[in-house]
């Protein structure tokens, strides 16, 4: 391409409106994927949710239509209809034509407001085809907008008005606002919204929001797939429509108390109400005027020895953690010390608890509402404001303070302080065997001598990790790897199911052993992610209900004792494939019975094919080719965006209560491919490779 030799002024472009959101998705969206498409969602929820939250709305209904739109309403105030002395429009239309403006942008319309990057529902109208707006205050008022791209411009004429906003003269008894939209194929690579994402995350907005109902209506109907033959011998996919799901709705009159019993379901607590306290502080951002903090926690120990703790800023999870999940621990940490000590559990010669001591068997839920929030971390979901500790801290402690006196907390703060009692001595007692980590994690040559077939390269970014099911895998898998970059552990049967152990007993496993030597960056709290020798571990098991449940049982793992691997997505999973179909010099693979057909058909009459009963079955080039060469293999990466469903989940699957179990595998299990369990986390395909 010729290169311009001058550059001025008129080349450079202007993005007008809402063009640059449609130029630019990513940047106000995250990407134009399957997360993208959900987020134009949350941000007209989000706009409900504010309603509720600041004490306007205890209603919302979320509905999934027919056609692929979707449509929010709410029993707020309904939005502005009056027109802006400044802007010489009406609030509706500010507020889908307008980045950045809206009523959130000082402290008098909301004290508190949700979402992640407050760019609001314009982006939700740039990048729809269409967006119908109703407004309910006395009589109904409506607007429409549209997008389309202007041929004769060359340009995105995007979220334009068809008519100013119209009062309609309608009488109604309603209040509120009704948003209807439809995504655009132009933009999104799915149109397809996923039930269970759109439900998961209702359910934890209606626990976040006390006494708020939230009502979910799926209108689409459900296919169920079967498979049988074509008249060529062929696997051919058959869809039987199903009615649409029955609608749901999550209401929470207890919030976050309801929250802490739901994440302990399965779990033995060691009282049983958790302990509730909320309070609004004022806080000073740096370069922000001040403003107030609305900070409320909900706690409960259990006889469980693992800490679960999820935290939440302006209705978006902090995964991640952040300065006020810093203040919390802090503030829990200083407050358990002086009851112990005012009370007798810790005499003056017993030294003070220490963080780990106090959060064992801890199940926590900390939710954040305060203005100005600045999000970091790999995936823009740790609190990087720093002026949050310190109230938070403060109101842990003033909160339990006020609830030890409270009639009936005494035997509570009694059994806290026993709980970390016993932590405390046992840590000091079983000081020796806790070093065991540390000892596997350092001591190469003791504990991967004949188990690691361990790269050449020093370099973590390029090292890859797999974890092979199988020896007989593990050999093939050896044949077949790069040792500049890529290392293999071979798995002797299945590993220890860790969520029914307690960290003493995994750390005596030998399986468990090796992996936290291999990987070399510590066990549970003492993990530090920044250690790590690989910034790949990739599990490779069968796909079958076998490889299924190893799966299962290396991702509990992961997540309790190494869950910053799986936040800063160093975690995937392998997909070997089901068939070869092969002719000749023709060889195709597939990875599921769906795609059979089709690789049948490219490779044609007279095929041979070959189903794959494991791993061991393939040759190290085979094994190669379709599932270790980072040019061709197929990579699921492993992601928790929801980390209390996900603990909930795991909890279902692989702790000690059996009842509905069976239910959740007959259900989601499917051994093909990756899902069921997987779903409930959160996965998505390695760049440049294809989800199954």
């Amino acid at each position: 391409m010729e290169k311009k030799q001058h550059y001025n002024a008129d080349d450079l472009k202007i993005l007008e409106g809402l063009e640059a959101v449609r130029v630019r998705p990513g940047m106000y969206i995250g990407s134009t994927g399957i997360n993208g498409l959900h987020h134009i969602l949350w941000e007209i929820v989000d706009n409900s949710i504010d309603e509720a939250a600041n004490g306007y709305a205890d209603e919302i209904t979320v509905t999934l239509h027919r056609d692929g739109s979707a449509s929010v309403e709410d029993n707020g105030r309904g939005m502005p209809t009056d027109v802006n002395t400044k802007a010489k429009m009406s609030g509706v239309e500010i507020i889908f034509t307008k980045l950045h403006a809206g009523g959130k942008f000082d402290n008098e319309n909301y004290a508190f407001s949700g979402g992640l990057h407050g760019v609001g529902a314009s982006v939700t109208n740039a990048l729809s085809k269409w967006l119908n707006v109703e407004v309910y205050r006395g009589t109904v008022f409506k607007m429409s907008f549209t997008s389309t791209y202007d041929k004769v411009k060359k340009k995105w004429m995007c979220g334009i008005p068809t008519a100013p906003l119209a009062d309609t003269g309608e009488k109604t008894k309603k209040r509120g606002t009704y948003v209807h939209f439809m995504p655009d194929g132009e933009v999104f690579e799915t149109l397809e919204w996923n039930y269970d994402t759109v439900a998961k995350r209702l359910k934890e907005l209606a626990f976040l929001n006390k006494g708020v109902k939230i009502n979910f209506c799926d209108e689409r109907p459900v296919y169920l797939s079967e498979y049988g033959v074509d008249e060529d011998g062929g696997v051919k996919e058959i869809k039987i429509k199903q009615p649409p799901r029955e609608p749901v709705s999550f209401k929470y009159d207890g919030g976050l108390v309801d929250f802490v019993k739901y994440l302990n379901d399965g779990k033995t607590p060691l009282y049983e109400e958790p302990l509730y306290y909320c309070d609004i502080k004022d806080i000073q951002v740096k370069g922000a005027p001040a403003g107030k903090i609305k900070i409320e926690f909900a706690l409960c120990h259990t006889k469980d020895d693992t800490e679960s703790m999820f935290s939440f800023v302006n209705n978006i999870s902090t995964v991640e953690g952040g300065y006020h999940e810093n203040g919390f621990h802090s503030g829990l940490l200083k407050a358990v010390n002086d009851y112990a000590r005012n009370n007798g559990f810790l005499k003056a010669k017993d030294a003070a608890f220490i963080p780990d001591d106090v959060k064992e068997g801890l199940t926590a839920v900390l939710n954040v509402k305060m203005a100005n929030v600045e999000f970091e971390g790999q995936t823009k979901t740790k609190l990087g404001n720093s002026e949050a500790r310190q109230p938070v801290e403060q109101t842990v402690m003033e909160g339990l303070a006020k609830l030890q006196n409270e009639r009936g907390k005494k035997t509570v703060f009694e059994e806290i302080a026993k709980k970390a009692k016993f932590a405390a001595d046992d840590r000091i007692k079983h000081r020796a065997e806790r070093d065991v980590a540390k000892a596997a994690s350092e001591n190469d040559g003791l504990n991967l001598v004949g188990k690691l077939a361990a790269c050449s390269g020093k370099n973590p970014d390029m090292n890859e990790l797999f974890i092979v099911e199988g020896d007989s895998a593990g050999g093939t898998a050896k044949q077949a790897r790069i040792r500049q970059f890529q290392s293999i552990l071979p798995l002797r049967g299945k590993p220890l199911n860790v969520q029914k152990k307690t960290a003493l007993q995994a750390l005596q496993n030998e399986e468990i052993k090796t992996m936290i030597s291999a990987i070399g960056a510590g066990f549970n709290r003492s993990f530090d992610v920044e250690k790590t020798k690989y910034k790949k571990v990739i599990i490779l098991s069968d796909a079958d209900q076998d490889g299924m449940h190893i799966r299962c049982i290396l991702l509990t793992f992961f997540f309790k004792y190494m869950r910053d691997l799986i936040n800063s997505g160093y975690v995937y999973i392998g997909m070997p494939p089901l068939y070869k179909v092969y002719k000749k010099d023709v060889v195709e693979y597939a990875y599921d019975d769906a795609e059979l057909d089709e690789k049948i058909k490219k490779v044609g009459k007279g095929y041979s094919l070959q189903r794959y009963k494991g791993l061991g079955e393939m040759s190290a080039e085979q094994l190669w080719d379709t599932t270790m060469n980072p040019a061709t293999r197929n990579l699921i990466q492993v992601t928790v965006e929801d980390a209390a469903e996900a603990a909930s989940v795991i909890e279902m699957l692989m702790g000690d209560k059996v009842e509905g179990r069976k239910e959740f595998l007959a259900e989601n299990a499917n051994f093909n491919k990756v899902d069921g369990f997987i779903d409930k986390v959160n996965f998505k395909p390695e760049d440049g490779g294809e989800a199954d």
